[in-house]
């Protein structure tokens, strides 16, 4: 239980850390990627004993960081992007409903369990991540991108969680996490490298400090996320709901506490449809 929850706060701290970039005018993609840099540090400073040379002998956990590396540094190119042509509540909504599909994968392809409890507590958790990110000024004008950001965001929660139970056995999930954030960091500063030589982007310090910044939380939300799946002995699918929607819930309470964004009706009744959620599932799962 305290994995998830300081996983569901280190999430969530990562939107009070973007939310700060716009302040001190930090160069997102820069700092995103010396996120992965630092994460991967992080990673291998604190657990890096946790090493087997032995592992290098299975190439399926490679595979599969080398394609979690890729997705999140791809997700992030496509946010940014449809951020600029699609607004961001509409890259919001696609990125957050995107635990629908992770959901519908598990179900689907891994037999997860579904009762009546835990499924009344997924549809309650979607209608509450809907209410709490849709935007009536949302626009569309690549409708594409929203369709791969929702359906490779959900791959990537999916994958997550499909490594942990089926291809790691001797390694850490540390070890995995470090590992996957560092082959993102080593794409990211290849285009970054590529755009400081082509003069498109100017290298500053701050950017480094903000990724560093970033880079802690980002570390810990996906690495306890992993443990979260083995350590609450919870079904999956309840662990991915109640993370994901305890993640859009805290956020959206620091945005209008901290931050004073506005609460309309439509945006209470999500939190409520969240809290509910989350009590259904976390009953669904009591002995």
């Amino acid at each position: 239980m305290i994995p998830l929850i300081l996983s569901v706060a280190s999430s969530s701290l990562i939107f009070v850390i973007f939310k700060l970039f716009r302040h001190f005018n930090i160069d997102t993609f820069q700092a995103i990627v010396f996120n992965y840099v630092t994460a991967f540090s992080i990673g291998m400073f604190l657990y890096g004993d946790q090493w087997n040379d032995a592992y290098l002998d299975d190439s399926n956990w490679m595979l599969a960081a080398l394609t979690a590396g890729i997705l999140f540094i791809c997700l992030f190119f496509l946010m940014g992007k449809s951020s600029q042509l699609n607004g961001v509540a509409s890259t919001s909504v696609a990125v957050k409903m995107s635990m629908a599909a992770s959901l519908l994968a598990m179900i689907v392809l891994l037999g997860a369990p579904l009762d009546f409890l835990n499924g009344s507590g997924i549809l309650l958790a979607i209608l509450g991540v809907f209410l709490v990110s849709y935007s009536k000024s949302a626009k569309v004008n690549s409708s594409w991108m929203l369709i791969v950001l929702f359906l490779g965001s959900g791959m990537l929660d999916f994958l997550l969680y499909f490594v942990q139970d089926t291809v790691l056995k001797e390694l850490p999930d540390s070890i995995f996490t470090a590992v996957g954030l560092g082959t993102a960091g080593i794409f990211g500063m290849l285009i970054l490298s590529a755009q400081w030589i082509s003069g498109k982007r100017k290298f500053q310090w701050k950017n480094v400090v903000g990724g560093f910044v970033l880079g802690i939380p980002n570390y810990f939300s996906i690495y306890l996320l992993l443990v979260s799946y083995k350590s609450t002995g919870w079904s999956e699918i309840t662990v991915l709901s109640i993370t994901n929607v305890s993640v859009v819930v805290t956020s959206a309470l620091i945005g209008f506490l901290a931050f004073r964004e506005k609460a309309g009706i439509r945006k209470v009744m999500g939190l409520i449809s969240a809290i509910v959620a989350i009590t259904l599932l976390y009953l669904s799962n009591r002995p």
